[in-house]
């Protein structure tokens, strides 16, 4: 069975791919299938829009807040179903929509994606994971190797120019005070929002 949409608190996610370039330590699809109450988060195919599409229907859309492109990959690895069902779900039910991204998007699909987002994304949320390029490498062990944090970088700066708001985050407990006053102080230079997010085990 694929999991393609699932609950977390008061929002609706949306697991569009297992597919993702880095290989993070930390990363839960290690230790966990599921998130919440889903299901398991392994999808036995990659969903075409149809299937995601006509998953809706089965959700009372009501309830939601918002929609989050959130799932057991890298939803910019399937940018054309996400850019399809993110205008699904605006004209059809009108609600806010929150990508949750490594930020790797330009490299993933070799071109811009920032401008796409313009009128269908109302937040992209980057995980920034520490404010040294090295210790990135190492925690989050991209595929496209050390372009990758200042790829990730550019892609928050471009945003700007497109969403409402852009935030870029950390996870509790992992960083330094001194660590986590230098990524705001790098959010601040970005012009995008810094969030400490709790840690999930």
């Amino acid at each position: 069975m694929n999991t393609i949409l699932y609950e977390v608190h008061h929002n609706l996610y949306v697991n569009l791919t297992n597919k993702c370039p880095c290989a993070c330590t930390f990363c839960l699809r290690q230790t966990r299938d599921h998130m919440e109450n889903s299901g398991s988060l392994w999808l036995e195919h990659t969903p075409s829009l149809e299937e995601v599409l006509v998953e809706f229907e089965k959700f009372d859309m009501d309830k939601y807040e918002e929609v989050v492109f959130c799932g057991f990959g890298e939803p910019t690895e399937a940018l054309e179903n996400l850019l399809e069902t993110a205008r699904f779900v605006k004209e059809k039910y009108h609600k806010p929509i929150r990508i949750n991204t490594n930020g790797l998007g330009d490299l993933i699909n070799k071109k811009d994606v920032a401008p796409l987002l313009k009128g269908l994304v109302d937040t992209v949320s980057i995980s920034l994971n520490t404010p040294d390029a090295q210790e990135y490498q190492k925690l989050v062990r991209p595929k496209f190797g050390e372009i990758s944090y200042q790829a990730m970088l550019d892609f928050a700066k471009k945003c700007t120019d497109y969403v409402p708001h852009v935030v870029m985050t950390t996870v509790a407990t992992t960083l330094t005070e001194e660590e986590e006053e230098k990524c705001a102080q790098l959010c601040k230079e970005l012009g995008v929002t810094y969030r400490i997010r709790p840690w999930e085990d």
